[in-house]
């Protein structure tokens, strides 16, 4: 049976290639943007496949909303795929309460609202699948990236907790950890203010290299697409997904250094037993 996919900013970047994938695949995909004049090729091109949604994923009555409309529509929702999302960049001290809490709206509050909308249509049917877009920051981070991987390690750590507690029930989880990939992701961005000078050389640097990188990314999101559905279809299908030369070798190195460290302090944390 070819599968329904609900899939948040779909209109371009990874969501657009989703989109794509499942089509190719045969799949039903209602594709969900702010814009949804934004897809109005891929409905043309695809009448009887591609159906085109307005959602803000911020507004919690509108998620309810269009799930439930989804679930009416074809029946069932078999992929919830939480894609949209944006970038940021700014140093710790530099970055404001409200961007943090933007943020946080959109890339934890978000998938959470739409992941607990899809769940009761998933568990009445013991099948189903969630895909969380997070990123090589959401293993780990550098300067200029606090705000943007604090949301993205949330979204894992709800994730890990979420597979425990579905995969009993027939739902998968896949957390998909990309790294650079020719997206509008850079051009999608804000930016903390830039007024502390000692941070020109850590986040300032980041801050540069997002201003400038777009374009430039070596990841091929169609091949990342490929990626995750052949995951979804895997007999074992991982936890994680890490796409992309630089995201891999970058979770290898902080995973390595998270180790030494362990090993490194490891009897001075076991010595903090209480006394007997």
């Amino acid at each position: 049976m070819n599968k329904v996919w609900l899939i948040t900013g779909a209109n371009s970047g990874f969501g657009r290639a989703f989109t794509e994938a499942a089509v190719a695949a045969g799949d039903v995909v209602v594709a969900a943007a702010r814009r949804a004049g934004t897809l109005d090729d891929l409905v043309a091109a695809h009448p009887d496949q591609v159906q085109a949604v307005t959602l803000d994923v911020t507004d919690t009555a509108a998620v309810d909303r269009v799930v439930r409309e989804v679930a009416e529509r074809h029946g069932r929702i078999d992929v919830l795929v939480n894609n949209a999302g944006r970038t940021h960049v700014g140093s710790v001290e530099e970055t404001g309460d409200a961007e943090l809490r933007s943020l946080f709206d959109l890339h934890v509050l978000a998938p959470a609202a739409l992941t607990r909308a899809v769940l009761p249509y998933m568990r009445a049917r013991r099948s189903g699948a969630i895909v969380q877009l997070s990123s090589v920051g959401g293993q780990m981070s550098m300067a200029g990236f606090g705000a943007y991987s604090a949301t993205k390690f949330a979204l894992e750590g709800l994730s890990e907790a979420l597979a425990a507690e579905v995969n009993p029930l027939g739902i998968r989880v896949l957390i998909v950890e990309p790294g650079a990939f020719r997206t509008g992701l850079f051009g999608n961005h804000s930016l903390s203010a830039d007024g502390i000078a000692d941070y020109a050389e850590t986040a300032g640097a980041t801050r540069a290299f997002v201003e400038t990188g777009g374009g430039a990314q070596p990841g091929d999101p169609a091949k990342a697409a490929a990626a995750v559905l052949a995951a979804l279809d895997a007999d074992e299908p991982p936890l994680r997904l890490a796409l992309g030369d630089d995201s891999i070798d970058t979770i290898r190195l902080h995973l390595d250094q998270v180790r030494d460290d362990l090993a490194a302090w490891e009897k001075a944390g076991r010595d903090t037993r209480l006394d007997a």
